[in-house]
């Protein structure tokens, strides 16, 4: 799929709610509208542990690049739909451990890369682009991506909270192997999306959400689907699991999510 086929628009729509700009009010951030704040309003009714899920996703995103970059030794990052400028960036995180960690964050949302720039001007070793994370050739030929990005060494590339985002006629599963097969041995992959094992909350959500945002969305998936996503790839301890359940800080501990009617699912692997 190339760049010319996913006709991306510089202008925000203001009339339509944004997955990152609710996902930024979920966060306490300001870069939302009105038309998203209902539109969270409106699916916590139904869910209402999203606002919790969020805030312990983002935490989740902060942990893995932590130990990604202290542990495991990743300096190279591309952060797939990595939605609006907050707290903790993943290059903050990752640059906290090497100041010279380079990090490409990639979203098709215009007002990312309006305030991903304004954000990140002054760092030379961080950029953000404006690409629809399905085009895959257009990532990586980018030149945001050739000037950041070393593919002859390990790189982690991150689908937080975005692969629902995906329908299943762009086939999210065959998304990830592209990236995967881009990448040279040692590399990571971070995954994680929204799941339900029960059918009527998967059903609403996926429906509310693709009705509220005008088809840009996929579908809530259960834990057996992310898993196939990850085939050939080593999954790391402790394997795939409720988010904030993955090697728990005692000094980053969220809020507990006290429903469970959906969750994020999801962990990190090893290509080897």
């Amino acid at each position: 799929m190339s760049q010319e086929n996913r006709q991306l628009s510089s202008a925000v729509d203001v009339s339509i709610p944004s997955v990152a700009r609710m996902y930024d009010h979920y966060l306490g951030g300001k870069d939302n509208y009105a038309v998203d704040r209902e539109a969270c309003e409106e699916l916590s009714k139904v869910v209402p542990s999203t606002q919790v899920l969020a805030i312990n996703n983002r935490r989740f995103l902060r942990r893995a690049v932590r130990w990604l970059a202290r542990e495991q030794g990743i300096r190279q990052f591309i952060d797939h739909g990595s939605g609006l400028p907050t707290q903790d960036n993943v290059h903050q995180v990752a640059q906290q451990v090497d100041p010279g960690s380079r990090v490409v964050y990639v979203d098709n949302d215009p007002i990312v890369l309006a305030h991903g720039r304004a954000l990140l001007e002054e760092n030379e070793n961080t950029a953000v682009i404006q690409a629809d994370m399905r085009d895959t050739d257009g990532i990586f030929g980018s030149p945001e991506v050739r000037r950041l990005i070393d593919l002859d060494e390990p790189v982690a590339a991150l689908f937080v909270s975005v692969l629902h985002c995906i329908p299943d006629v762009d086939d999210p599963a065959a998304l990830v192997r592209r990236v995967a097969e881009r990448l040279v041995p040692g590399s990571f992959l971070v995954v994680c999306q929204l799941v339900s094992e029960d059918v009527a909350t998967r059903d609403f959500v996926t429906e509310f959400m693709r009705v509220s945002t005008q088809g840009n969305w996929g579908r809530v998936r259960q834990q057996h689907e992310l898993r196939s996503f990850l085939t050939g790839l080593e999954i790391q301890e402790p394997g795939l699991v409720e988010v904030s359940t993955w090697r728990p800080d005692p000094l980053d501990v969220g809020p507990k999510q006290l429903t469970q009617e959906w969750i994020e699912y999801g962990g990190v692997a090893r290509k080897s």
